[in-house]
């Protein structure tokens, strides 16, 4: 059997072409393979990056929430302290009023009272001599009765022009 250049190049294309080749498409298929895996890998990296950010303004997002109602409810806490001040203000110049007007009504009762003992002590008596030693008190009833006899004044009359009465 004889060689022949054309049998040598086919043999030399079918050793390069199959065994080489093979070798050589067997390790570009693993780079491409390890390629796609860091790919995927990567990919999956992203997309757990993206949610922890979302997670991330999630929690951010709710944290501001929070913040504005505590500033609120700041807000409101120092307004219903104002108010709470502002009503014992009041209250408190109500009670200093209320303290001012019992004391005026008791000034007042004080004497109301001594006015009574007063009148009391300057009722009129049955006798009106002041140097009797009988003299009695009588009640006022009494002495308006008297009065009304005693002391009964004619009227004046148009006819009689001196009245000595």
């Amino acid at each position: 059997m004889e060689i022949t250049v054309d049998t040598l190049i086919n043999l030399l294309g079918l050793i390069l072409g199959g065994g080489c080749g093979a070798f050589f498409t067997w390790k570009w298929q693993r780079k491409k393979a390890q390629a796609e895996a860091k790919e995927k890998e990567a990919e999956a990296k992203s997309a757990e990056i993206d949610m922890a950010q979302k997670v991330q303004d999630t929690y951010q997002q709710m944290l501001e929430d929070k913040q504005k109602e505590v500033a609120d409810n700041q807000r409101l806490i120092s307004e219903l302290r104002a108010d709470r001040d502002h009503y014992r203000q009041i209250v408190g110049e109500m009670e200093k009023r209320q303290d001012k007007t019992d004391n005026e009504v008791r000034e007042l009762k004080n004497l109301v009272a001594r006015n009574g003992r007063q009148l009391e002590a300057m009722r009129p008596f049955q006798c009106f001599d002041m140097k009797c030693r009988k003299r009695v008190r009588v009640q006022p009833s009494e002495c308006e009765a008297a009065d009304a006899t005693e002391t009964e004044k004619p009227e004046p009359h148009d006819i009689d022009p001196i009245n000595e009465d």
